[in-house]
């Protein structure tokens, strides 16, 4: 009897010891590897022989690929804010166009940052924490892999709930917009 409990508890221990530990998902692991998912879905798009072929079209600033990865980001982004709170009802990607004194000035609008639209439930300060953990996550990714390496953002995460959308206040007027209607990445 003692024999069968000891190998039991033996199996139990190595059991315990050999799997890893259990992670909930958080910022960082929900961004890591959507760069290279971007990168990898850039080169399908572009006919490119490989994803570093996309990475050195980004460097050069090809408006081509920046589109492409950066659809790609926007939606990994979209996935990762509706599996880690559950008030999000959406997330849409919305186009933002750059004045002329910004353009005059470098500020370019083509390249960053991705602004996404984020239809609530209800406003929390844990998912305007949950977006800038994200931002932060993929800054860092960004910086190093494409720069420029004093990166500031690469996600504007606009948070909207019913009223603002039923007032069209705001951004949330974009909703229901005939001209610059937002691009739904995700919904519940």
């Amino acid at each position: 009897m003692n024999t069968v409990l000891e190998q039991e508890q033996a199996g139990m221990q190595d059991y315990a010891t050999a799997r890893p530990p259990f992670r909930l998902p958080d910022a960082t692991s929900s961004m890591q590897g959507a760069l290279v998912k971007a990168l990898d879905d850039c080169a399908r798009r572009l006919n490119l022989s490989s994803p570093q072929e996309s990475l050195e079209r980004l460097r050069q600033g090809d408006r081509s690929a920046l589109e492409y990865c950066h659809y790609r980001l926007a939606q990994e982004v979209a996935q990762a804010l509706g599996a880690l709170d559950d008030n999000v009802r959406s997330v849409s990607l919305y186009e933002f166009e750059a004045t002329p004194e910004d353009r005059a000035f470098g500020e370019n609008a083509e390249s960053l940052p991705i602004h996404l639209l984020v239809w609530v439930e209800r406003k929390t300060s844990a998912l305007s924490s949950l977006g800038a953990a994200l931002d932060r996550a993929l800054v860092k990714d960004y910086a190093e892999m494409i720069g420029p390496r004093r990166l500031g953002h690469v996600l504007d995460v606009q948070v909207i709930d019913d009223s603002d959308v039923e007032s069209r206040r705001g951004i949330a007027a974009l909703v229901h917009s005939l001209y610059n209607r937002p691009i739904m990445l995700w919904e519940r």
